[in-house]
């Protein structure tokens, strides 16, 4: 459960580190806005080295998925937008892939 909340955190973090760029370079917002973006994506970097996984390689994977799910996330709540069938459908196949992967590398066998 732990490594689930660090999975999420490093997701908000890396999302809201793009968004800042995102904000600059496509809404024309300040060049201040860098700067959080920066620090933000360094914690996101941060972050991933504490998941409790042997590779680093791995571990991406199951961020991607956490990742995917994140950004519709952030879809809905900061840019107000509706979920469509295929967001849900998407969200639900990656869901399963990454808990396939995380049951299958933590002894569970099939």
């Amino acid at each position: 459960m732990f490594e689930l909340i660090i999975y999420f955190l490093a997701a908000l973090f890396e999302i809201f580190g793009c968004y800042s760029f995102w904000m600059v370079f496509k809404l024309q917002k300040s060049y201040i806005w860098l700067i959080p973006g920066f620090i933000s994506l360094i914690l996101f970097a941060f972050l991933l080295t504490k998941i409790n996984l042997e590779f680093a390689g791995r571990a991406y994977a199951v961020y991607g998925g956490i990742y995917i799910v994140s950004s519709l996330i952030w879809l809905f709540i900061i840019e107000k937008q509706n979920f469509n069938k295929w967001d849900i459908l998407g969200s639900i196949i990656v869901f399963i892939g990454i808990t396939i992967i995380l049951l299958g590398n933590k002894g569970f066998r099939f």
